[in-house]
């Protein structure tokens, strides 16, 4: 008798139940990774003593510390003394009033450096512009510690910046630790991030719309205000509310590039954890997400309101960046793009080249190996500060590789449930979604309050490791990125096809193996890829859970030294981004060869 039979027979109940199995088990780890922490940070602030409460709200929101003049209007000072406070453009010294005007500083530059950007993409045709497209994803994986590392040799005394100042005897300027620095190391992030929603919306104007109202008269300034501009509104104001929440939320950046007169909120409640005063640190947390999320639903329901552009538009054609002949009408904006591309290179491009150079250069600027010396030979075990090297790599990797295990198949089985029609599914996608809403800073407390901690059950704690723990908050942070790269795929992908296969027998897991992830395979490396990325470079969670323990990965090592010496801080700085970047390199080999084989 053959047996064959009765194990098909089993691989095809696995394969019915294969994709509700994983539905489930993503289920379960979301829970576990991100809701009950979150849960336990609101526990933590809502619950003292065992009781319910918002005393410590009502103290922060009438603390002037915290809010500045509300806090003074909230405690019953008149409004006359308090309103020419409320309507000066000081700096606020309060810390939430701070984050907001940082933020917004940061948002502002971010636009005039990203809209020009996608301008230059959109309407112009020249000689690597796709590779430039493509490069605009690049500040989303660099880890923000070696961005403020790059910053920092960058406007450092002996920096690339006051050298050349001081050749044409102008200088020094004195950068560091100072609020322009950290608006201009945000703009360094989110500028892309602008340029890429914005150049969508500058590709989808209808030309032929130009064209009419030029037809009937209008001059070009006019074409635009009236039929360019309400096209690009909806856009810019996206990415600027994005750059707006992201930077509320900033942590490294300013840990970094900032001192004690430079607090943002998450770097409060960082130094408040670090005092283990953690019912102030999660009520602070969950006031800054309030925030956050207030600023996102605003936006949502104003992008709600908007008109969807029909389809069927004619794009505006692109003109030679060099042409011919140039005219003087020509020659005005390209002068302008000129201008702002000196300005991009100095913002985008030396602050990277800057902290390779300080890797391998003394303060006297001569060349040295020094720093690299450093880390291989100078790293004590059981030193107040010092880190060693190669744990860090190792931890980075071995976390990295976990994450990817974790984080990409279920960035895969979410994007299966919120592309299938079923009542509910928006629900699912809602709360699916909800880490990137979230800090990693909020995550990590969360983790560390609840299963690292310990946590009580039918009279046994469980206590969950700083590694696992570790992987669960990069978990957390990195599979959206897997749906955002697989889900649309699947969701272009014709319909006919899995129902042909389940015609033929076919299981819908087997359906998705088989047809449905070789045809969105690069959106799978993708995916990967960010992963990766995103664990080697993760440092507002990692940085919590790994204090006090030996799992310290590359940016907390960066961490470390980037206070004390610069050099080993830049020397750790490059092993980081030869790191992530020969990972990109190897996942794109890998990606590139199972498509071939898959296709």
């Amino acid at each position: 008798m053959n047996s064959s039979g009765p194990r098909r027979t089993v691989r095809d109940r696995v394969e019915r139940r294969a994709l509700a199995v994983l539905a489930v088990i993503t289920t379960l780890l979301l829970v576990g990774m991100f809701y009950y922490p979150v849960g336990a940070v609101f526990r933590e602030a809502f619950f003292v003593d065992g009781r319910a409460t918002f005393g410590l709200f009502v103290e922060f929101l009438r603390d002037p510390f915290y809010f500045g003049d509300l806090a003074r209007l909230l405690r019953g000072d008149p409004l006359r003394e308090v309103l020419p406070s409320l309507l000066s453009f000081e700096r606020p010294s309060s810390i939430v009033g701070f984050t907001a005007y940082q933020a917004f500083l940061s948002t502002i530059l971010s636009v005039i450096l990203g809209v020009p950007l996608a301008y230059l993409l959109a309407r112009y045709e020249f000689r690597g512009r796709r590779t430039l497209r493509s490069l605009t994803i690049v500040p989303f994986v660099l880890p923000s510690i070696l961005v403020a590392v790059g910053f920092r040799a960058t406007f450092s005394t002996n920096g690339p910046v006051n050298t050349a100042l001081g050749f044409f005897g102008m200088g020094p300027v004195e950068l560091l630790f100072t609020l322009e620095a950290i608006v201009i190391a945000h703009a360094f992030y989110n500028a892309p991030l602008v340029a890429r929603v914005t150049l969508a919306a500058w590709e989808a104007v209808d030309a032929s719309a130009i064209e009419t109202a030029r037809s009937l008269g209008a001059g070009p300034f006019r074409a635009f205000r009236d039929v360019v501009a309400p096209q690009l509104y909806p856009s810019v104001l996206m990415g600027a509310t994005l750059t707006f929440v992201f930077t509320f939320g900033t942590f490294p950046i300013v840990l970094a590039l900032g001192d004690a007169s430079l607090m943002t909120v998450e770097v409060r409640v960082f130094r408040l954890v670090e005092r283990f005063d953690y019912a102030e640190a999660a009520a602070l947390a969950i006031i800054e997400l309030a925030i956050s999320l207030t600023i996102l639903y605003a936006y949502l329901r104003y992008e709600a309101k908007q008109t969807v552009q029909s389809r069927g538009a004619r794009p505006l054609p692109r003109r030679p960046l060099r042409p011919p002949a140039l005219t003087a009408r020509e020659l005005v904006p390209r002068i302008g793009l000129g201008v702002y591309s000196l300005v991009a290179f100095v913002l985008f491009v030396v602050p990277m080249v800057s902290l390779i150079i300080a890797s391998l250069t003394t303060d006297g600027g001569s060349w040295t190996l020094d720093n690299y010396r450093f880390l291989l030979e100078r790293q004590v075990e059981g030193a107040a500060f010092q880190v060693q090297p190669w744990p860090a790599i190792r931890n980075s990797l071995l976390f990295g590789v976990a994450t990817l295990a974790v984080a990409l198949p279920m960035g895969i089985t979410v994007s299966v449930l919120t592309t299938r029609r079923y009542r509910g599914r928006k629900v699912v996608d809602v709360v699916a979604m909800a880490p990137l809403a979230v800090s990693g800073l909020i995550v990590g407390l969360g983790l560390l309050r609840g299963p690292v901690f310990g946590i009580e059950f039918g009279g046994y704690r469980l206590i969950i490791g700083g590694a696992i723990a570790i992987v669960a908050a990069h978990a957390v942070a990195a599979y959206p990125f897997v749906v955002r790269t697989v889900a649309p795929g699947l969701q272009n992908l014709d319909p006919r096809l899995v129902e042909s296969a389940r015609s033929l027998g076919a299981s819908r897991a087997r359906a998705l193996v088989d047809i449905e992830l070789p045809l969105v395979w690069p959106g799978v490396v993708a995916g990967a890829a960010f992963v990766f990325a995103i664990s080697i470079g993760e440092f507002s969670a990692t940085v919590l859970l790994a204090t006090g323990t030996d799992q310290f990965t590359m940016p907390v090592a960066i961490e470390r030294f980037i206070g004390r010496r610069l050099g080993p801080a830049t020397a750790m700085g490059v092993v980081l981004l030869v790191v992530t970047s020969l990972s990109f390199i190897v996942i794109d080999r890998l990606g590139g060869e199972q498509r071939n084989g898959g296709l």
